[in-house]
């Protein structure tokens, strides 16, 4: 039976859950046991001013079943805003029933209302079969450009 998903902006009660899925994502994704004391404060800031993000859920049944993260990249070569989608999370008994896709389709929505978004974006780990699979079949192709980094938190 397909449940009815709905989507909504994120909010203070939603925190705990929130925290635990950016938790869970972490160890499941990269093995990475990430301190429940940074991460706390880090949800609170993006719930606290949207400048930072916003966090988008996904409820069925008045049940979290997942959730995703938009953050703002300034492009001044195309005057306007790409939008990034971090901290994928769905629940594991709601995978494989469009759970992110309603989210995806949410965010393109709102994308697509917005002035100015050129586009949107998304980092995924080359080694995650799964989700780059999931991304694909929603219209997202990889990019030229290669993501470095310098670390400054360790």
């Amino acid at each position: 039976m397909k449940r009815k998903l709905t989507i909504r902006r994120a909010h203070r009660g939603d925190m705990e859950t929130l925290v635990k899925q950016n938790i869970a994502l972490a160890e499941e994704t990269e093995n990475l046991h990430l301190d429940e004391e940074i991460v706390i404060p880090g949800v609170e800031a993006v719930l606290n001013d949207p400048h930072k993000g916003i966090y988008l859920i996904a409820e069925s049944d008045g049940e979290i079943a997942g959730q995703l993260m938009i953050t703002n990249e300034w492009s001044d070569w195309r005057n306007g805003y790409f939008w990034w989608i971090q901290s994928v999370y769905v629940q594991p008994k709601f995978r494989k029933l469009g759970v992110y896709r309603a989210l995806y389709q949410f965010v393109k929505q709102l994308a697509q209302q917005e002035t100015p978004v050129r586009g949107i974006r998304l980092y995924v780990d080359k080694n995650n079969t799964i989700a780059r699979k999931a991304y694909f079949n929603l219209g997202m192709s990889e990019s030229h450009y290669l993501l470095l980094e310098d670390r400054l938190d360790g």
